[in-house]
């Protein structure tokens, strides 16, 4: 069963990138799946750090942006997502190539979610894994 509240193509998900830090870095959705969300992200000049490794503060991004979208797509009407705390556990550094982020819920509450984000390298072996709560708010509440 989808936790899907709102319907969207890939496409659409990707447009809403654009002119954006998601853009800038690179970020591209490439999986919608009935329970999670995937993206990639080049690890190349704009998200490496000085010394050459895919930046800490990248990874962050990437999985924040998953979180955020596919929080986002569990809203409805006026909802919309802030968010409230991320963390990011660095497990392996990556250089070169591409990483690939997959979201998925462990809390879809009415006021709260909480998703899990793992961010894999090239030959799929987890590189950070991530934590991101949000806040459902209403467009009342945003007033």
């Amino acid at each position: 069963m989808a936790i899907w509240k709102r319907q969207v193509t890939l496409a659409e998900i990707n447009a809403r990138g654009v002119g954006c830090m998601v853009e800038h870095l690179g970020i591209r959705f490439t999986a919608l799946h009935d329970d999670g969300l995937e993206a990639t992200m080049p690890v190349d000049a704009r998200t490496r750090q000085p010394f050459g490794l895919l930046h800490g503060g990248a990874s962050a991004v990437l999985a924040e942006t998953l979180g955020s979208m596919a929080g986002y797509l569990c809203t409805q009407d006026d909802e919309m997502l802030v968010g409230l705390e991320i963390n990011a556990n660095h497990l392996r550094a990556v250089r070169e190539g591409e990483v690939r982020g997959r979201c998925r819920p462990l809390h879809l509450g009415g006021t709260h979610q909480v998703w899990q984000i793992e961010i894999y390298d090239g030959e799929n072996r987890l590189c950070c894994s991530s934590r991101l709560t949000t806040s459902v708010r209403s467009g009342a509440a945003r007033r």
